[in-house]
């Protein structure tokens, strides 16, 4: 008889819309638990492993995974199967780590693996949020050393009614969506993006979210004590190491006063790492007795004290004596200098300089649906429009380093400074270009990613987009100790490594469009949350007041070298004939007029080409190949196909009438051959749609055999009418089907500042022709017609 295994009972606890499980799959892990939020399910497990001896930091690695079969859908791409982690994943995973990473004891060495795996998911039950309170379950109830459950809720704001967890269609009506994590006594992270929400109504978000995760921490705590609790690791300080530190201190004596002057980041490094090896060589020749791996061991080990002493010496004298490592004042700013139009081709570009923090913003326009993102994630496909990268690289710390794609620290930057600059971007109806926006950081030393907000602002109003307001971004640190605490402003350096708080905030002059809040102590009262964002605001306005002496509004033109864009409307019926039998027709189109065409579905069609004539020209024959086809409507065409009883006649791309034999002259015809040849182009007129939608035509004087048009040459004259207008002049039909435009610096010897003020559709007008291009296409000057022609025609 076979021996039965035992396993660990299931347990299972709902609380509200979640659900929490353990005991029924991952058994092997150190702790598992599976969590149900609506439709949405996520596997958390937690698992540790030994580290080499002498490893100086935790090594704690959280993955998210985005199964496709959770969203009912097959990955794309030739294999068919998930490949590297989505940004959404790796903003997932990034959104759990940093709230439980302060939650492990400074001395814990072990290598910890949390992995998230989403199983089902559902678009109003999104899975972060059960993904973070599944690794906080799962390391409550493993050996790992975890010292507190936390736990996360996401906030919306909808008719400025404040909602906990929205739905999706909640989420896209808002003005905000936030995410607030903490432990049972405060606040250590928050992160999301609003539209220019007062600070005020976001620190009352914060306040009903904790209010929430106090409840799904005591949920997490009731579900830990109905199962047998595991052995926790134990955790101590290494022996021997307060004597270590204090020895340490005595051979550095006051010496780390040093610092505490004006000086450039590598300076003050430099000086520092001199007075670290120093000291270890004085402790080091008091200890040469030991063997070289044991010096090397105990000189690893020195290094990590000095680092701590540091530590302490830069938060106490901040607290004491209230002024900072460089001489700042706690509410002072670093230096900014700002510049735009700084790279001659680009379309708009940005150079935003805050002490040694430096943030070179680009902006790119783009027209075509190739320009634009595609989106194929686990629960979102699409596309889209607007995207800021960030690009972080070695050599703006003054270090050489491997290069390679974007890390998640530069996804995670890119993503905060993109939501910050999302809100005061037009709409696609306003402004149909696709946008790319890019932050080189050349320099760091503290929140590159406020510089990048700064710095992608004004590249945006350097390159013309009509953003509602400018957006600065500032980040806040804190030092806390024994419940005296000062907040800092813009920090830097060693006040970011030593501090307990680094908040990023971003907005305009009318509010916050973006946050992230990370604490890296127990966490933030609400009375620390509040002052900091009053003193953020005053710091984002100080900013913004800087980029406006540079740039104060977007500029009132595009840049000569982005591309010309023009959207127009179609019939959807009439989609088709743009397109033509397998796309015949629309690559004809843009061959011939040097455009790209897009259409989308509900008819909207972009023309998008190097200059405005060009986009022009690909308007006009799309409005001739879509308009509907009139009794009275003339028309130039060609001859296709003859036969007994009459001439068969191309009038436009695809559309075809038939001029019967007593339309084709005022004279008595007796063959069609007689007046008209097979290639031959006729002036037009429709006479007759009969109920099968078949056109009959008659013939106008001209374009046949024998009757020649006027030869055209520059500074010919000839009649002609307006055809249709834009910003940038009108087009003129003349001569028995030409067509050609006049440029608005043409229409008259004066300013005009609309050509509808000179000529409107339908006013015959004489032109004269002077411009005959390459392709044949014919530029002209008004000589009389409208109401600010240059004066009366002049004869031939």
């Amino acid at each position: 008889m076979r021996n039965e295994i035992s396993y660990p009972e299931v347990v299972r606890l709902s609380q509200g819309p979640f659900t929490l499980e353990t005991g029924r799959v991952a058994r092997q892990s150190d702790g598992a638990v599976l969590v149900s939020y609506g439709d949405t399910i996520v596997l958390a497990t937690v698992n540790r492993a030994d580290v080499d001896e002498g490893i100086d930091y935790f090594p704690l690695t959280v993955d998210y995974e985005e199964k496709f079969y959770a969203g009912g859908k097959i990955p794309g791409g030739f294999f068919k199967r998930e490949g590297k982690p989505s940004d959404d994943a790796v903003l997932n995973a990034r959104m759990i780590d940093r709230p439980i990473r302060p939650l492990f004891s400074p001395y814990y060495r072990e290598r910890v693996h949390v992995v998230l795996t989403v199983l089902s998911a559902e678009a109003d039950c999104r899975p972060g949020l059960a993904a973070m309170l599944g690794a906080s379950a799962a390391l409550t109830i493993s050996s790992i050393p975890f010292q507190e459950p936390i736990a996360g809720v996401r906030v919306g704001l909808v008719d400025d009614e404040l909602i906990v967890n929205p739905t999706a269609e909640q989420r896209a009506a808002g003005r905000m969506d936030i995410v607030v994590a903490g432990t049972a006594e405060a606040v250590t992270m928050v992160e999301g993006t609003m539209n220019e929400v007062p600070e005020e109504r976001v620190t009352q978000a914060i306040q009903l979210a904790h209010e929430q995760i106090k409840a799904l921490i005591v949920f997490q705590l009731e579900f830990a004590r109905q199962l047998s609790p595991k052995e926790k690791i134990q955790t101590s300080p290494p022996e021997g190491i307060a004597a270590l530190r204090a020895e340490l201190q005595e051979a550095l004596g006051d010496r780390l006063q040093e610092l505490y002057r004006p000086m450039i980041k590598l300076a003050r490094e430099a000086l520092a790492d001199g007075m670290r090896d120093k000291a270890i060589e004085v402790l080091l020749a008091r200890r040469s007795a030991l063997s070289d791996v044991e010096q090397a061991r105990l000189k690893k080990q020195l290094k990590g004290l000095f680092k701590e002493l540091l530590r302490a010496q830069v938060r106490r004298t901040t607290l004491s004596e209230k002024t900072r490592i460089d001489g700042r004042q706690s509410d002072e700013l670093r230096l900014i200098h700002c510049e735009v139009g700084v790279l001659p081709r680009v379309h708009g570009s940005a150079l935003f300089t805050r002490g040694e923090t430096q943030s070179l913003g680009t902006c790119t326009l783009g027209t075509t649906r190739q320009d634009e993102q595609i989106i194929d994630l686990m629960l979102e496909d699409g596309r889209k429009r607007f995207m800021l990268h960030y690009n972080f690289k070695p050599f703006c710390v003054g270090e050489s380093g491997r290069m390679g794609p974007p890390k998640r620290r530069e996804i995670g930057h890119g993503h905060l400074a993109e939501n910050a600059i999302k809100p005061v971007l037009p709409s696609q109806e306003e402004f149909p270009y696709s946008i790319r926006l890019v932050s080189e950081i050349l320099e760091s030393n503290g929140s590159s990613s406020m510089a990048t907000v700064c710095s992608s602002s004004m590249a945006l109003m350097d390159a013309g987009v009509p953003i509602s307001s400018a957006v600065a971004g500032i980040a806040m640190g804190l030092v806390e100790e024994e419940g005296e605490y000062l907040i800092l402003t813009d920090i830097a350096g060693y006040e970011d490594s030593f501090g307990d708080m680094d908040f990023k905030v971003a907005g305009t002059r009318q509010g916050l469009t973006a946050f992230q809040l990370d604490v890296k102590s127990g966490g933030l009262s609400g009375q620390v949350m509040s002052e900091a964002m009053a003193q953020a605001h005053r710091a984002r306005m100080a900013i913004l007041d800087r980029m406006e002496q540079t740039i104060a509004r977007p500029r009132e033109q595009l840049s000569k070298y982005a591309p010309i864009l023009e959207i127009i409307m179609i019939n959807p019926e009439k989609i088709g004939a743009v397109i033509g039998p397998g796309g015949k027709m629309i690559r004809k189109l843009q061959t011939e007029t040097e455009t790209a065409i897009d259409i989308e579905e509900d008819g909207a069609v972009k023309i998008s080409g190097p200059n405005a004539q060009a986009v022009a020209e690909a308007r006009a024959r799309i409005e001739e190949l879509t308009e509907e086809v009139e009794i009275g409507r003339r028309y130039h065409g060609k001859v296709t196909r003859i036969e007994r009883f009459g001439a068969f006649v191309e009038i436009k791309d695809g559309t075809q009438g038939l001029i019967r034999l007593p339309n084709l002259s005022d004279h008595y015809v007796k063959k069609v051959e007689d007046v008209v040849s097979l290639g031959d182009e006729l002036e037009t007129e429709v006479i007759e749609i009969d109920e099968m939608g078949r056109i009959n035509l008659k013939r106008l004087s001209g374009g046949g055999q024998g009757e020649e048009k006027p030869a055209i040459a520059i500074g010919a004259r000839f009649p002609g009418k307006v055809k249709s207008t834009t910003d940038y002049g009108a087009f003129v039909d003349f001569n028995q089907g030409e067509s050609g435009l006049i440029h608005i610096s043409v229409l008259s010897d004066h300013y005009v500042k609309r050509v509808e003020d000179v000529v409107k559709v339908g006013d015959p007008v004489t032109v004269e022709v002077i411009k005959v291009d390459e392709k044949g296409r014919y530029g002209l000057k008004l000589v009389e017609g409208g109401t600010g022609a240059a004066g009366p025609a002049e004869s031939d």
